[in-house]
């Protein structure tokens, strides 16, 4: 093949052309990493925004890094502005709250942040690039994503010594829709070996024959498949049965089917076990069933029951795959509608989340959202206490906030740590849906992120019940 020659350079054009592209590279910025760190525990933050007056923005990733780039600004004094969903900085004179930096390639830069609450943020659970700051530093290389971008709310359940997860709705790399009849995966029982960030869990999800995670809960039907009441019940032979109750949607959100589906051993997927409902002109309204968040009680008779409840029980039955599949044995419980905040009396109205039996405390306690918080509609997270799993519900402290973005449908997870721990986790979905709004945030929108609470904070010493106050 005959070369065509640059006149002024005498080189061929194609050597020409790979000079420039590989000087190219030499002309990029090497970044600059800005850690941020907790000033009272020194652990990385993940979830911190730092945004520059010309509204670039960079957050911080699970090991609470972000990898600068901008070439405009290095060796530049820069003004960032700092949002960090219960993390802030001090004001300054003129009321914003923001840092002084000037990047460096190949510095590390700290930014030190105050946390406002107890809940402590370990990171994020889900989703693609939990490290992707820290790996354009080339650091955390041996950590690999698994092909999920986003996840709705979870749901648990302990089943034949494993951890069973299911997500809602689930965004994938492929298109904008995604799996919508939810994603499933197991772990081990307690999945976590440290309680502190940066947190990284890996998922055994359930996958197709082309090796993709793929929905565990496709109810016939148009529309995604919703499931709740995610629990494990033993049957008549103490066979263990992990069973939850789903519901069929169509546009733009309608239920119109509502039953009850058993998983299947031989082919990890779940199955109609029966229809408890169908939308009609005569019963236009999904009846109660045993969905939500379960939790397992026995009472002072030492009767063993399974609890439904969004946060608060609302439904009992007998703990069996029997009385499970009775509506007749079914028996309705009233929810109490709102707490009594700790510190300045207030009625706290909750809207979702989800109870356990905590030892260490030696109460039931309470994790969920506030419905129309004053920092966001539903991004306020509250913790409260009670003798008995049906109330009354009290002690009710605020734990975690975030800044005009959604928390939803927080689930506790009090197998991950040892039954005598002060340590409570508890998980939530990430979104700017029903924020005012808000700008989704890179990575993270809709996803779900770990919070930590030590039950030995001073924020907990006083617990009131029936008016009255008491020290641990």
């Amino acid at each position: 093949m005959a070369h065509v020659y640059d006149s002024s350079f005498r080189l061929p054009c194609y050597v020409l052309g790979a000079l420039l592209f590989f000087s190219s590279f030499a002309l990029a910025t090497e970044p600059c990493r800005i850690h941020i760190i907790d000033k009272e525990t020194n652990w990385p933050v993940p979830l911190v925004e730092l945004r520059t007056t010309h509204n670039v923005r960079f957050v911080s990733d699970n090991a609470g890094n972000i990898a600068f780039d901008l070439s405009e600004l290095m060796g530049i004094e820069t003004w960032f502005f700092v949002e960090g969903h219960g993390y802030q900085v001090p004001e300054d004179g003129f009321g914003y709250r923001g840092v002084k930096l000037t990047p460096v390639p190949g510095k590390t830069l700290t930014v030190t942040v105050n946390r406002q609450l107890s809940g402590k943020r370990l990171g994020r659970l889900t989703g693609g690039g939990l490290f992707a700051e820290s790996q354009k530093l080339g650091l955390k290389t041996d950590w690999k994503d698994q092909g999920i971008l986003g996840c709705d709310s979870v749901q648990t359940a302990v089943h034949n010594g494993q951890l069973y997860w299911a997500w809602g709705d689930t965004t994938v790399p492929g298109y904008p829709l995604g799996i919508f009849d939810m994603l499933g995966a197991t772990t081990s029982q307690q999945p976590l070996k440290s309680f502190e960030p940066p947190l990284r869990l890996r998922y055994d999800y359930f996958k197709n024959q082309a090796e993709k995670p793929r929905a565990i809960c496709d109810m016939p039907g148009d529309g995604p498949t919703w499931m709740s009441g995610f629990v494990s019940l033993p049957d008549y032979t103490s066979t263990k049965r992990l069973v939850g109750t789903y519901v069929k949607i169509k546009p733009p959100l309608e239920a119109y089917e509502s039953g009850q589906c058993l998983w299947s051993e031989e082919h990890n997927t779940f199955e109609k076990h029966q229809v408890l409902w169908k939308k009609t002109p005569d019963s236009p309204q999904q009846p109660l069933c045993p969905d939500g968040h379960p939790t397992l009680w026995k009472d002072e008779a030492g009767k063993q029951w399974v609890l439904f409840g969004d946060p608060f029980p609302r439904l009992k039955c007998e703990a069996t795959f029997e009385a499970w599949s009775n509506p007749d044995a079914w028996q309705q419980l009233t929810p109490q509608r709102v707490v009594i905040s700790q510190s300045e009396n207030k009625q706290i109205v909750p809207h979702r989340g989800s109870i356990a039996w905590n030892n260490y405390r030696e109460k039931w306690v309470a994790i969920f959202t506030q419905l129309n918080g004053s920092s966001s509609v539903l991004g306020e997270i509250w913790y409260a206490e009670a003798d008995a799993p049906t109330g009354p519900w009290a002690n009710a402290v605020k734990v975690v906030t975030h800044h005009n973005y959604t928390f939803y449908n927080p689930r506790i997870h009090p197998e991950f740590t040892p039954a005598d721990s002060p340590i409570l986790l508890f998980e939530g979905t990430y979104t700017k849906e029903f924020a005012n709004h808000a700008m989704a945030t890179p990575w993270y929108d809709y996803n779900q992120i770990l919070y930590r609470i030590d039950l030995d904070d001073a924020a907990f010493n006083e617990v009131r019940h029936d008016g009255e106050t008491m020290n641990r």
